[in-house]
């Protein structure tokens, strides 16, 4: 792997790409609020020409975080896309749901706050129990609410039986208001260690990827760099697909060390181009 280069602020390296693939938690926002200049790096980004992607694993439709991150305070136009996994996820579930005549299928939706908004639409029968459920639809985490044995305990039924699982948020790691917990992704591994199987999509898994890259016209992927703060999701993800990365060291990166940072990179097989301390022009 190449050595990373650091870099102070986007400017610097704009001009080598023709678009951009952007993360949400970590790059643009917290828990709470956008990160200081982020609203206006986004707004100059665009303002020089570029195609942007806020490339999300959030497991809620495209129109709904476009709707929350304009609420937040970002402006609205400059970005083209907001894609999320859990769009992709959807628009996997509406095709295959086409012309399927034995039923409705039973579903243990596990999302958050409450939100049904993953099932909208959707020919499908919302269950409350992993012993009925035909498949789990993992779209969120509630892990700053219930510890994992909570999940553990809902999704068991589920697992023994062998209903498999469609995971619309791989993060492990997830930012809340009150800090980090553990995001979806862990409990898919949860649901994995109960003998459960997962079909993961999301970064850094190809589907997303590919709807990101149909979206722009199939461009040189070289011409294409993803920002995030993930070394697991945003950077490994890019480096499958062909694309450059930068590394933000906000988000779950925040107090990591060189080293530590060092190790993820091997650990994940994959070390971005740039390396930028915040999400600034």
């Amino acid at each position: 792997m190449t050595e990373a280069q650091a870099i102070d602020r986007l400017s610097a390296i704009a001009e080598r790409y023709d678009a951009f693939l952007i993360d949400q938690f970590g790059v643009l926002r917290d828990g709470r609020a956008p990160y200081p200049e982020a609203v206006e790096t986004l707004v100059r980004l665009k303002d020089a020409g570029k195609s942007i992607i806020i490339l999300s694993n959030s497991g809620k439709r495209s129109a709904e975080n476009d709707r929350r991150l304009v609420d937040l305070g970002f402006v609205s136009g400059s970005w083209d896309w907001f894609l999320t996994s859990g769009e992709v996820a959807w628009q996997n579930l509406k095709r295959e749901g086409e012309g399927v005549s034995d039923g409705r299928r039973k579903c243990l939706l596990i999302s958050r706050d409450g939100d049904l908004s993953p099932l909208a639409g959707l020919d499908l029968e919302r269950t409350a129990s992993g012993a009925d459920a035909d498949f789990v639809l993992l779209a969120a985490s509630e892990g700053d609410v219930y510890p994992l044995s909570h999940y553990e305990a809902l999704l068991a039924p589920a697992a023994k039986r062998g209903v498999p699982c469609l995971c619309t948020n791989p993060d492990k790691v997830m930012l809340t208001k009150m800090g980090t917990a553990f995001g979806a992704g862990r409990i898919a591994e949860l649901y994995e260690e109960l003998g459960g199987s997962v079909r993961w999509i999301g970064k850094p898994f190809a589907d997303i990827y590919a709807s990101a890259l149909d979206f722009l016209g199939h461009p040189d992927p070289t011409r294409v760099c993803a920002i995030g703060d993930s070394i697991e999701h945003d950077i490994a993800g890019a480096a499958k697909a062909g694309l450059h990365s930068v590394l933000v060291t906000t988000g779950i990166l925040e107090h990591a060390s060189d080293e530590e940072r060092r190790k993820l990179f091997a650990e994940h097989g994959a070390s971005p181009d740039f390396i930028l301390p915040k999400f600034t022009w």
